[in-house]
């Protein structure tokens, strides 16, 4: 039992890659380099995807990237209406990105999305944006009133849910994902076989594509509340 939970503690740190020799050595975790890995892949599918497009489409691949555009326009100005869709572009690329964070580690690689830093500063980006769309919508009166809102003696508590939304975001990703990450390697190390494939495509794929799905739902209804 003792060699099980050493391996599956091995499992869960987020080792140092490597160290970069500079200001006395800049060490960079697996989680960081897993994200340049998942940014750089963003950037060449998007720049193959986005090629020579034509104002009539007559490729798949255009129809294609414009019905997903079109469907992830419609499906979140369906929840905070036409004055958040300057919002999309944020949401839809937090979406990828989450998405395949989630489902690196069907590639050996870490998710570093099990990096509590990582989705920390996910979290952090949302909440952000969530305050300045507030702010935009209302302006810097409008937004400062809405915390006595409907009545001034909830106003510290409205003020606490500026750091409890994002808190609620992170550990909600992390969680999730260490939890599944963690089923995982126990049923590997227990029934190596061929249980573990099953449960995989469960836990790998669509449980990391629900956790993306959750994290920017969530994002989209606090934009709603904050710019109503």
């Amino acid at each position: 039992m003792g060699s099980l939970a050493e391996e599956l503690m091995n499992e869960l740190n987020c080792e140092t890659a490597f160290t970069i020799p500079v200001f006395g050595g800049i060490p960079v975790p697996e989680s960081v380099v897993a994200t340049w890995i998942i940014m750089a892949f963003l950037v060449v599918a998007s720049l193959y995807l986005t090629r020579n497009l034509q104002i009539v489409p007559t490729g798949k691949r255009q129809v294609f990237v414009e019905s997903c555009v079109t469907f992830l326009q419609d499906f979140f100005t369906g929840i905070f209406g036409e004055h958040g869709k300057r919002y999309v572009p944020y949401l839809g690329t937090v979406l990828l990105f989450i998405g395949c964070a989630n489902l690196i580690g069907l590639f050996g690689i870490k998710p570093p999305t099990k990096d509590l830093n990582v989705t920390a500063g996910l979290a952090v980006m949302s909440i952000v944006l969530i305050e300045y769309a507030g702010i935009h919508q209302k302006g810097v009166k409008g937004w400062v009133k809405s915390f006595a809102e409907p009545m001034p003696i909830i106003t510290p508590i409205n003020i606490l849910e500026i750091f409890i939304k994002p808190l609620s975001l992170c550990m909600r990703l992390f969680g999730n994902v260490l939890g599944a990450f963690v089923v995982m390697e126990l049923i590997k190390i227990i029934v190596p076989a061929v249980i573990p494939v099953a449960f995989s495509l469960y836990f790998d794929i669509f449980d990391g594509l629900i956790q993306a799905y959750v994290f920017v739902f969530l994002t989209a209804l606090f934009i709603k509340e904050a710019i109503e």
